[in-house]
């Protein structure tokens, strides 16, 4: 993926070429090897760069047709989770009540709308994001899936979608609240060992009910 991204004219981070190009594993470690890139401080012009590398990665992911599970499935991992009870037994039920209906009509929402879809990063948010000397890289291409260009822009600062030219504010708008949720399930899950994991769902849900009500969406239709 990260060979023919490049190819593409993708600004993401690639592969260095002085190793080959496999999974290496060694004591327990699965590693691969990618090319170091000098990073630059955090600028005031940060959002603005940040757009345009997304819209300059969705234009060379149009080209593509490569084997990606669809944005759907995602979703149905959350669903699962928020589903089995031994998957999520720390989650409340008022908490759980929330997830399941949110995934279900927001899931049915986005895929309503019928938006044009390509192949997409899946998760480009900040963290997946490196500003170097050479401009904006993405990296982590393990979430690749496909789907509106919506669910990517989705996982970026409010502000870069703002700027996304063609970008629909609705279907935006219901990628953002579906993404919150989500991230949210996967925070609930048994096995999750992200940091500070719970503390980060209740943020999460929190922010999900302030949007819900902020638009006037009723999820439980």
């Amino acid at each position: 993926m990260a060979r023919r991204l490049e190819e593409a004219d993708c600004p993401v981070a690639v592969l260095e070429p002085r190793v080959e190009p496999l999974v290496h594993l060694r004591d327990g470690f699965a590693i691969t090897y990618w090319r170091y890139y000098e990073c630059l401080p955090v600028a005031d012009t940060m959002l603005a760069e940040y757009a345009q590398a997304l819209e300059r990665l969705h234009a060379g992911m149009r080209q593509l047709d490569a084997p990606a599970p669809h944005f759907t499935d995602r979703v149905e991992e959350a669903q699962c989770i928020v589903r089995d009870r031994s998957q999520s037994p720390d989650l409340i039920d008022a908490d759980r009540e929330l997830l399941t209906h949110s995934l279900r009509s927001l899931h049915r929402a986005v895929v309503d709308r019928k938006a044009d879809e390509q192949l997409l990063h899946g998760e480009p948010h900040a963290g997946n994001l490196l500003r170097t000397t050479g401009g904006m890289r993405f990296i982590d291409l393990e979430t690749c899936c496909y789907g509106p260009v919506e669910f990517d822009i989705a996982h970026a600062p409010d502000e870069v979608g703002d700027q996304y030219a063609l970008a629909d504010p609705l279907l935006l708008r219901d990628c953002r609240i579906l993404m919150l949720a989500m991230v949210a399930a996967w925070r609930a899950g048994r096995d999750d060992d992200f940091p500070n994991g719970r503390l980060v769902r209740d943020g999460l849900l929190r922010t999900m009910r302030e949007a819900l009500d902020r638009h006037g969406i009723d999820v439980r239709h």
